[in-house]
């Protein structure tokens, strides 16, 4: 073969690897594949903490952040020593770890800091993957999500423990005012030390038919096989149902004693 043909032959095998290689490069953490885009994309988690190092630094250094949603190749230098083509090259553990050190969002490298690397509940009462961050600082969630899909939120290195209401540090005097004990009570749990452990918390949460709380071990199975699929559209915390009726189709997703 002459030289054109072997040149031609290189750069088709070439062109088949990188067309079988995701857009965003080899290093896949924090991403998923979208089946209708047909590639990988970044999770939300992947982008949803804070630079170690400043912005300015990150950016310079790295490069712009990846997106949410998104398939753009993640900045080079968090994954790859190698020269272009990019998406051909080895992952090299060293920059990875170093990504996650100093810029983990804007490396994509977020959900595994130890913020979001950690163990959600077998049996959550929201779906944890399609948490967005509106939810992480709604009281309505918040506590639910620190709970069972602590990963989703930041909250691993938190022992299930948060503020229903985000601001409370902004005030810290709101923990001994009275009159705003049952307040502090309910929505402050993490700034004024109202937490118990994690384990107890979790527990505690569970309701007997009778509406009084109590500590559970374990629970009844579930009597319906979409409970997953209820829970994630709100049905555990639905003031439309009685507790009774949670209980009877899905205490086990619904973690009622």
């Amino acid at each position: 073969m002459n030289f054109l043909t072997n040149f031609l032959i290189s750069t088709l095998i070439l062109w088949n690897v990188v067309e079988c290689q995701p857009a965003i490069g080899g290093e896949l953490n924090c991403t998923r594949y979208d089946s209708v885009l047909g590639d990988y994309v970044y999770t939300p988690q992947a982008v949803a903490c804070d630079n170690v190092r400043t912005e300015t630094f990150c950016r310079v250094l790295l490069g712009v952040v990846p997106t949410a949603g998104g398939n753009g190749l993640r900045p080079v230098r968090c994954w790859t020593r190698g020269p272009a083509p990019y998406l051909t090259e080895p992952i090299n553990p060293d920059l990875v770890v170093d990504g996650m050190a100093t810029c983990p969002k804007t490396c994509g490298f977020c959900c595994k800091t130890s913020a979001y690397n950690c163990r959600n509940a077998d049996f959550p009462r929201l779906n944890c993957a399609t948490i967005l961050p509106a939810q992480c600082r709604d009281q309505r969630w918040r506590t639910i999500i620190a709970e069972d899909c602590p990963s989703a939120c930041g909250f691993c290195n938190l022992g299930g423990c948060v503020d229903a209401i985000a601001d409370c540090p902004v005030d810290i005097s709101i923990c001994n005012a009275v009159g705003m004990q049952d307040f502090v009570n309910k929505n402050c749990q993490r700034t004024c030390s109202r937490c118990t452990n994690a384990t107890t918390t979790t527990q505690a949460s569970c309701s007997s038919s009778g509406g009084s709380t109590s500590t559970c071990t374990s629970y009844n199975p579930d009597s319906s096989s979409s409970c997953a699929a209820w829970a994630a559209n709100g049905f555990c915390i639905n003031i439309n149902y009685t507790q009774a009726q949670k209980k009877s189709y899905c205490a086990r997703t619904c973690k009622i004693c």
